[in-house]
């Protein structure tokens, strides 16, 4: 190891440079010589031999270099980064970083410079030295990058035969969302319903809709329990510490287990960063939203601690009886117990509160009247998620992992759907009901987890071969109770007050039990081409208690439930060369009916789970200068048994199963950085969804378009960040979604909209403030809408607003020894 030079030896050490680079005659010749200059030429002659001599003195140390010890972190956000190669730029010989984003770099020559790449990163190259702390760019366009989700570790993007796409913090940063949509939606063959409030659905690979095919994750474990899916699942997110977005399109089952069947989306929290990082944040709208951001980030020798969080609210928006507050904390604790070793504890609180403002009738709707007939329905949720996580990195080919986690979960409703008048207009006359009468329902649903997951991945030199290993188990003992309502609904259609009455529509405890084993695997046959394979096999229990008699509302008896699936899939990769390749898969997805959908009414319905064959092909392509990427994939998605919502005659919705489905289309993503600061991103897909055999009271709806399923949905954004004004940046948007048909039978239809937004922003040692203009041409659109024998409903968009906000954020850069 090379000695820490103290000042005393740096200046011994240049006086012998000095005794042996200037000969005897030399120096008296320059004596001599400069004894005819006057005083003041003299001190300036005097500055320039000693510049001289500390340079030379410090090239000679510098080739002294053997050992380099550094860490190199995100320049945005100050987290440690892993895996970085760091190598002599002459030798080529190097190392990587660990997870802290430490490495050792020896050499048995003197080391002159190295050069650091890392995927997703621009490449550097610097002169040595002993100790470094470096900040890598995210590259402007890059095709290739690290991606967590497909195999849950890191794996080369460009190796994963699936549909895979991530959205960075530095897009996120950029954007600045008020709500996850906002960035969501920027990704190829994604649409994320906003409902208000950050209340959604979603839509990827499947119309729009309320049912449970989309997983949602947070470090790769799911948000809820399977079986027990809300719509909302992402009202518990804490966008705070989000610090990268990964969304799988198409069945992911056979990894991550049920209702991974239009895509899994998995939420990545921020790693405690290496140096002190804190920074706090105030926005607000004209349409009465606030929200404040804060964060503080440092690693203390070898503990990593980070905390993060926001509030936001809304109170007096443009729609009647909407406030909403949300408060979300988020704490994470890293420990390394040696550099093959981490321990990290992650928590997460989350309490939400929102009126509950219900669909527009299209009178309203269009006549942009955004009165609300609701007064007092709402929506509560507390949520608590607690994980803790062991990595062992074996060597660098094997490492093992244990996750164990836990939740508390409760919704509290006074929903606004469960609302049904008594009156209806089409029965005969003295069998319409009270017009002045509603009935509606209090409900609590909550449950607890208990749950781990167990991976082991190993590589092999023979073809390269990768294989991953695990089991999971969750134990969530599920509590559901709903009080029955009557309601006073006034002359003017407005529902004014209600009644708890004494009787229960449904009080059950549902302990479900899911167990799993996967298996994946990847191989080399020939170089350049990557096979995969996987398997897994889940197991769900439902044991069901029921503490209402067989004459209440929901009779259901007693009764222990279980559903089975196995589920494959297949893939491969190919790189043609030249910044290009394609991809194949097949893949099964599989959801089992929820609790919710089980056990209401008198009896257990005959759902079956649904079952989904997905069929995929897809290249990239990249250009030599990495300043183009394109990314396409065309797939076809076969459903059985798709469960759906069908309304009934008295208003309620009731879930069935649907026969045959095919969902099929393409998706198409294209980043261009046009020039130094101008990037344009285009993000697509064309689909068709369609009822291949579906019945429903007598009425054949085969060959029809599903209800709520556009066609083209497309987003374009075009960034400008100019060079001579570092910090700033502007960007325009258009969201475009195309018409769809608002209901089974294709007899009415949603035109679609177009929406522009505008984003400017500019940052300054440390602060930063920002302007964001949504609808900028005041377009009336809704988010989703549908029609039955009730009317036609619309969830209407938000009209034009413009949100400023004011942030600072301190991220020390520790400059190099």
């Amino acid at each position: 190891m090379t000695k820490n030079l103290t000042r005393t030896d740096i200046l011994q050490f240049q006086l012998k440079i000095l005794l042996n680079w200037l000969p005897t005659r030399l120096v008296s010749m320059a004596y001599q010589h400069t004894i005819k200059f006057s005083i003041r030429k003299m001190k300036i002659i005097k500055q320039v031999f000693l510049a001289s001599i500390l340079l030379i003195g410090t090239q000679s140390i510098a080739q002294n270099i053997k050992e380099i010890k550094g860490v190199i972190m995100d320049n945005k956000t100050n987290e440690p980064l892993a895996f970085v190669s760091v190598a002599d730029s002459k030798t080529h010989k190097g190392t990587s970083t660990d997870f802290s984003g430490s490495f050792i770099l020896t050499s048995e020559n003197l080391i002159d410079s190295i050069t650091i790449s890392c995927i997703g990163y621009e490449k550097m190259t610097i002169k040595a030295q002993e100790n470094i702390a470096l900040f890598l760019k995210k590259s402007a366009v890059s095709l290739n990058e690290f991606v967590v989700s497909s195999d849950r570790g890191l794996e080369k993007r460009t190796e994963a035969p699936i549909a895979i796409s991530s959205i960075s913090a530095q897009t996120i940063a950029d954007n600045k969302p008020t709500s996850i949509d906002q960035v969501l939606n920027q990704t190829a063959g994604v649409y994320m319903v906003d409902l208000g409030n950050e209340q959604h659905t979603m839509s990827i690979r499947q119309p729009i809709n309320y049912g449970a095919t989309y997983l949602y994750l947070e470090d790769g474990v799911p948000i809820r329990s399977s079986g027990i899916f809300n719509h909302n699942a992402l009202l518990e997110i804490n966008m705070a510490n989000t610090s990268k977005v990964e969304i799988i399109r198409g069945p992911a089952s056979s990894l991550y287990g049920s209702e991974a069947i239009g895509g899994a989306v998995n939420f990545i929290s921020y790693r405690p960063s290496t140096l002190p990082t804190t920074g706090i944040s105030l926005q607000g709208n004209n349409l009465g939203y606030k929200r404040t951001d804060f964060y503080a980030s440092n690693t203390f020798k070898k503990l990593g601690v980070r905390l993060a969080g926001y509030y936001a609210n809304n109170k007096d928006g443009f729609i009647e009886h909407s406030d909403f507050n949300k408060i979300a904390l988020s704490l994470a604790l890293n420990y390394q117990l040696s550099n093959k070793t981490e321990i990290s504890i992650n928590n997460t609180f989350v309490d939400y509160y929102a009126d509950m403002t219900g669909s527009l009738d299209s009178a309203d709707f269009f006549d942009k009247e955004y009165g609300s007939n609701h007064t007092f329905t709402n929506r509560q949720v507390d949520a608590f998620r607690s994980k803790l996580s062991i990595h062992q990195y074996w060597n660098t080919n094997s490492k093992s992992s244990l996750i164990a986690y836990y939740r508390n979960n409760s919704i509290k409703q006074n929903p606004s759907y469960r609302v049904k008048d008594d009156f209806k207009p089409w029965m005969p006359s003295g069998m319409q009901g009270d017009p002045n009468l509603a009935h509606g329902e209090l409900n609590d649903n909550s449950f607890n987890s208990y749950g781990a997951i167990l991976q082991h991945k190993q590589s092999f030199k023979f073809l390269k071969t990768k294989i991953t290993a695990g089991g999971t188990m969750d134990y969530s003992p599920n509590k559901y109770i709903a009080n029955y309502l009557t309601i006073v609904k006034n002359d003017e259609d407005i529902y004014e007050s209600f009644e708890k009455q004494d009787s229960l529509l449904a009080e059950y405890t549902t302990d479900l039990v899911n167990t799993a084993g996967y298996f994946q695997f990847s191989i080399e046959p020939l170089k350049k081409l990557k096979l995969t394979g996987g398997i897994r096999y889940d197991v769900f229990t439902y044991n069901y208690k029921n503490n209402l008699d067989s004459n209440a509302f929901s009779g259901v008896p007693d009764s222990k439930d279980e559903y089975s699936q196995l589920t494959p899939k297949a893939g491969l990769s190919y790189d043609i060369g030249g910044n290009s390749g394609f991809y194949a898969n097949y893949s099964q997805g599989f959801v089992p009916p929820q609790v919710t959908e089980l056990y209401k009414g008198v009896q257990v319905p005959s759902l079956q789970p649904a079952q989904y064959n997905n069929s995929e092909l897809g290249f990239w392509m990249a250009s030599a200068n990495n300043k183009a990427k394109i990314e396409v994939a065309f797939y076809q998605m076969d459903g059985t048994n798709e469960i759906i919502s069908v309304r009934l005659d008295d208003g309620s919705t009731e879930k069935q199963n649907a026969g045959q489905t095919r969902h099929k289309g393409i998706e198409y993503t294209l980043h261009y950085q046009l020039n130094k600061g101008l990037t344009l991103k285009l993000n697509g897909t064309n689909a068709q969804h369609t009822f291949i055999d579906y019945i429903e009271s007598g009425t054949d709806y085969s060959s029809k378009s599903m209800t709520g399923a556009p066609g083209w949905i497309a987003n374009v954004q075009l960034t400008y960040k100019p060079h001579f004004l570092k910090g700033f940046r502007i960007s325009g948007e258009i969201q475009h979604l195309d018409q769809f048909f608002m209901d089974a039978a294709n007899t009415k239809e949603y035109e679609g909209y177009d929406i522009y937004n505008i984003r400017l922003g500019y940052e300054w040692k440390g602060f930063e403030i920002w302007a964001n203009i949504m609808n900028v041409t005041e377009e009336l659109y809704a988010t989703s809408a549908s029609s039955s024998r009730w009317g036609d409903s619309y969830r209407t968009g938000n009209p034009r607003h413009v949100t400023i906000g004011i942030g600072y954020n301190f991220v020390k850069k520790k400059k190099s020894n």
